[in-house]
């Protein structure tokens, strides 16, 4: 999802708690992360991964200027022979302590074993938030947490619709985006938001190259 996508996202979404509950978790994610702390750990669960999360922040610590934001993805389940960067195993998050923060994202339960990586972690002084279904366990653990409810788990409950409601991966569609917003001037090799939102819409608004 690009930049202009996200636009026309938050105006469908004008009027709901959605545009300013993502940004606030995104500035929270953002405060939460040092340039020189412990790093952001992005975790799933044991049935998920985060991929898309992981390569969208990626995107934004590169368009923003903020490298801080750059995750290092933490895999319940890590192949032999694969690259560094996706090796990373849950033992990592016995070495989280002050200065790292630590990101969860499970659309469902995160699972015993989860819980207690993530409790030890805050213990040693991680900022630890959560980005999920609306687990109460692992809300208790979470110095902040967004839910995002199964829109039809949600309705099942309850006779009249939810406004809006949405799933996971488009809220962390909004989150990401939102985290790279906001900075510091980034360097002239970087673009900020609106400097892409601009250049994106101008791409989709120009008359297609002549034929020859």
């Amino acid at each position: 999802m690009d930049a202009v996508r996200v636009a026309l996202l938050r105006e469908v979404l004008a009027g709901t708690e959605w545009v300013q509950s993502t940004r606030r978790f995104a500035g929270a994610l953002r405060a939460s992360v040092a340039p020189h702390g412990g790093g952001l750990l992005l975790v799933g669960s044991a049935g998920y991964e985060p991929w898309h999360l992981a390569a969208h922040l990626d995107d934004e610590a590169a368009w923003s200027g903020l490298p801080e934001l750059s995750p290092t993805l933490v895999r319940h389940r890590v192949p032999r022979g694969g690259p560094a960067h996706l090796s990373v195993g849950p033992g990592r998050l016995a070495a989280a302590g002050r200065g790292a923060t630590l990101l969860v994202v499970s659309p469902g339960q995160p699972g015993a074993g989860l819980l207690e990586r993530v409790h030890d972690a805050r213990r040693n002084g991680a900022t630890v938030l959560a980005l999920d279904g609306g687990d109460r366990e692992l809300h208790a653990l979470a110095h902040d947490a967004l839910a995002a409810p199964d829109p039809v788990a949600a309705r099942a409950g309850d006779d009249a619709e939810p406004p809006h409601p949405l799933d996971l991966d488009t809220v962390q569609h909004l989150v990401s985006a939102a985290a790279g917003e906001n900075s510091l001037p980034a360097p002239r090799r970087h673009r900020r938001f609106r400097d892409r939102l601009a250049r994106l819409a101008d791409e989709l608004t120009a008359p297609p190259p002549p034929r020859w």
